[in-house]
């Protein structure tokens, strides 16, 4: 987990970006300009700075050169811009951005340049000085949410139902039960929405890793759980 700070005068570009680092379970510092950037500056040091450049008070390649200037640039900053050239993007990298994302931004370059950041850190994460925006994680599996991996099926009553049981043997895991009444369709979207409850709760509530350890692309993922009305956010609030 790091502390990443989002700085954008968009706040649908805030909103996304904070809504899918959140995901990877990051803690999430929203910036509006760079004022406000200024302010989380002066009282922490963000493990990682996504900064767009054209912003309304103060651009992002003159923040950058303040935070030089003032020997405050010591972490990894990444520039944002939809309009910017490619000699503002040199600029930037010459003053010391790491890397440069061209808006709309693709998810994997987001991903993947936020990991390069993060690696290229020399320092431990640290708690910040201020109290963040709360982000929910899943920390428990609620009694309430009985989810269980795909095993094996077994007969508990000759004309009810079956048991659903968990190859990797969770501890005093309560079992998941399909009537075999429901028709098939409805019985099977209730074993894969357990399923991915499940692994949402299992894999902290990181919609990347889901999507790996059950192999579907995240935008398959995202579409995969609102037709099954999986609300991950309802999840943290029940295993909260």
């Amino acid at each position: 987990m790091a502390n990443i700070l989002v700085v954008d005068d968009e706040m649908g570009i805030r909103e996304l970006l904070s809504e899918i680092l959140s995901d990877e379970g990051h803690v999430i510092l929203i910036a509006e300009n760079a004022q406000q950037a200024r302010d989380v500056r002066a009282t922490s040091t963000p493990d990682l700075v996504l900064l767009d450049i054209w912003m309304p008070d103060t651009d992002g390649v003159t923040l950058l050169k303040e935070w030089q200037r003032d020997g405050l640039l010591t972490m990894p900053v990444i520039m944002m811009s939809g309009h910017a050239t490619i000699d503002t993007a040199v600029e930037a990298t010459r003053i010391g951005a790491m890397n440069f994302l061209e808006k709309p931004i693709a998810l994997q370059k987001l991903l993947k340049a936020v990991q390069q950041g993060l690696s290229r850190g020399k320092e431990p994460v640290r708690p910040l000085a201020f109290q963040p925006r709360p982000v929910p994680l899943i920390s428990e599996v609620s009694a309430n949410v009985h989810t269980q991996h795909i095993v094996s099926t077994t007969l508990i009553s000759p004309a009810s139902s079956a048991v659903v049981g968990d190859i990797n043997a969770a501890p005093a895991a309560p079992g998941f039960t399909v009537p075999f009444e429901l028709p098939l369709r409805e019985a099977r979207d209730a074993f894969e929405r357990a399923y991915f409850e499940h692994h949402l709760v299992r894999e902290g509530g990181s919609m990347t890793r889901v999507a790996e350890r059950t192999g579907l692309e995240r935008t398959h993922l995202y579409r995969k759980l609102k037709q099954l009305g999986v609300e991950p956010s309802k999840l943290v609030k029940r295993g909260g």
